[in-house]
């Protein structure tokens, strides 16, 4: 005997509900193999279930979307903080610069090797830090560095800073969705539970393989198992 399965994803429970209420659309009630009770639980919660699994999916669409960009400019932020910390480096090391210069940027400790940037906080401090520093050394009267310039420099954190705002924003719009989705999926697995144990009753007079064709025109689904599907096949 096959066994019926319930649904065990959204977009299974999102075919499940409207393979039922589509179905409801062309009976007539007092045909109908669930009850109106069930008919009316159908009706009101199908609509905000298709609506938040359709934001989710677009917000993780867009999210995917903007990644890639994201990942780029978080490569370039990284690239152009290692580059002026270097260039800083090599400048000092030609005794253009004192050793003290290093203070003005945080990197006393960081003579031979870049702090950690494997974070967005940290590329997006140490950043800060370097055009801030930059710019306190000027105002003493220092010769602005190049190949980075500070506003080179300045001009990819500032973009970076913005991808960073914008992908925490998205990533919460997925969040969001993805929590208001589970808190519909108990009410969802109820409804499809009522709706298919009534169905299941309303035609249990007839033969089993009749009863589950006319079920699954409900969205009921039942699958064999596999030594039945050998027996069916014979």
């Amino acid at each position: 005997m096959p066994y019926r399965r319930l649904p065990n994803t959204d977009s299974a429970r999102l075919r499940a509900l409207e393979t039922a209420f589509k179905k409801s659309a062309i009976v007539s009630p007092k045909d109908l193999a669930f009850s109106q009770k069930s008919h009316v639980a159908l009706k009101f919660f199908l609509p905000t279930f298709r609506q938040v699994l359709g934001f989710q999916k677009e917000a993780y669409i867009t999210q995917i979307e903007k990644s890639n960009q994201y990942a780029d400019l978080h490569k370039k932020a990284k690239m152009y903080i290692s580059h002026f910390i270097q260039v800083l480096n090599m400048t000092i090391t030609r005794e253009e610069l004192p050793e003290k210069t290093r203070t003005f940027y945080g990197l006393d400790n960081y003579i031979k090797r870049l702090p950690s940037l494997q974070s967005d906080t940290e590329i997006i401090e140490w950043g800060n830090q370097l055009i801030e520093g930059e710019n306190k050394r000027m105002m003493q009267g220092g010769a602005p560095m190049s190949n980075p310039r500070a506003a080179m420099l300045k001009v990819q954190i500032d973009k970076f800073k913005e991808a960073h705002r914008n992908q925490s924003f998205l990533r919460n719009n997925t969040n969001r969705a993805l929590e208001k989705i589970s808190s519909l999926r108990p009410e969802a697995d109820d409804i499809i539970l009522n709706i298919w144990n009534e169905v299941e009753e309303y035609f249990s007079q007839l033969q089993p393989e009749a009863m589950r064709e006319k079920s699954k025109e409900y969205g009921l689904v039942y699958v064999f198992r596999r030594n039945e599907k050998n027996e069916e096949s014979e």
